[in-house]
């Protein structure tokens, strides 16, 4: 059998509303990153979507979704509200758990911010239903109490320039228990804006996922 490449908008119901996301999968996928943006930032950020296509040229699938409605990323206290971003995300993860297109996709999230905390957090939930987790400038500090407690493989990334989100890393780094991987990207900030460093974290995130997901 063909298997052709396969996009689509997914609302998924989270209670009374509804949370929309774009899922892509390329031929021959055997796993999907789900992504979990930072706050004030959506699936259609410029940043993520260049990641997320650089995984999919490597053969993941990717399912960019907005945690948030639009309503609701217009409060500031609930973009930083990480137990709402965390349930969410176990959502959208049980989604894809019961979606005939991706049930036998291994999954891994990618994080960014405040998203990386929700992604960590959620890890730590699932344990090893979730393959392996990276994390982009994250904030690992929202989610120490359970850092221990996360079984996959963890790779923090973070800017030489973006000092306290550094430190913060370095922290976490120390009190994950699983395979683990801190690097640090020399001259970038927050935002990998600088010339190359966002296309090298995607690469090593890239190269991070398919080393745990085996193909």
């Amino acid at each position: 059998m063909v298997i052709h490449y396969y996009e689509e908008i997914v609302h998924i119901k989270v209670n009374s509303i509804e949370i929309e996301g774009s899922l892509e999968i390329p031929a021959n996928a055997k796993g999907i990153v789900l992504f979990a943006h930072g706050s004030g930032s959506s699936r259609y950020s410029p940043r993520n979507n260049f990641v997320a296509q650089v995984f999919r040229q490597n053969g993941l699938a990717t399912l960019l979704i907005d945690l948030l409605t639009e309503t609701e990323d217009l409060i500031y206290k609930t973009r930083f509200d990480i137990d709402l971003l965390t349930d969410r995300l176990l959502t959208a993860t049980k989604w894809l758990q019961n979606n005939a297109k991706t049930e036998k996709l291994s999954i891994s999230y990618f994080g960014a911010s405040t998203g990386a905390a929700a992604a960590l957090m959620a890890a730590a939930r699932l344990g090893k239903q979730i393959n392996t987790v990276v994390s982009r400038g994250g904030r690992p500090d929202l989610a120490e109490p359970d850092l221990p407690k996360i079984q996959s493989p963890t790779l923090l990334i973070v800017g030489g320039n973006d000092e306290a989100v550094l430190e913060l890393n370095q922290d976490a780094y120390n009190k994950l228990t699983v395979e683990k991987e801190l690097v640090i990207i020399p001259g970038a900030t927050h935002l990998f804006g600088e010339p190359g460093a966002l296309e090298e974290v995607a690469n090593l995130a890239a190269t991070w996922f398919k080393q745990h997901f085996l193909i």
